[in-house]
């Protein structure tokens, strides 16, 4: 009996979920999350100007720097999004394996926000972004890891 493998295909502005439900079955994509905060500009997401501070020593202020990316911050966000739904969906048995796609900086992302049951059940991990790869690549792709 095959067991059924689901395959996340993502970076930081968007996650494409597929199914493999049995050897020589076609792929099926299951869900396309476009995320659009991932794709702006660190600016654009934290719209507001920054705040202004005093120079500790003398009577110069100036703009203070946010203290995180606002880009990495939104990628991690999404990250642990798609995390919590991977992770309901292994404990509701929608799954019993799961292959990880993703550039190496939010494949990172995506392993640190994953619970150990969750990360057991990772069969292979591929650092390449495919978000954009037909169908066919991709299937290529996982059954390479598998």
């Amino acid at each position: 009996m095959f067991m059924t493998i689901w395959a996340i295909v993502a970076d930081a502005a968007r996650a494409r979920l597929f199914a493999l439900e049995g050897r020589g079955a076609p792929l099926k994509e299951l869900e396309d999350l476009i995320r659009a905060e991932g794709a702006l500009k660190g600016g654009e997401i934290e719209a507001d100007r920054p705040g202004r501070t005093f120079d500790s020593a003398g009577s110069g202020r100036h703009a203070m720097e946010p203290s995180l990316d606002p880009r990495k911050e939104e990628a991690q966000r999404f990250a642990r999004e798609i995390a919590n739904q991977l992770d309901t969906s292994y404990k509701n048995h929608d799954f019993e394996r799961l292959c990880l796609i993703a550039p190496p900086e939010f494949l990172g992302m995506l392993r640190e926000e994953m619970d150990s049951a969750l990360a057991d059940a990772v069969a292979g991990e591929l650092n390449k972004d495919l978000t954009h790869a037909d169908t066919d690549r991709v299937a290529t792709e996982i059954w390479a890891l598998l």
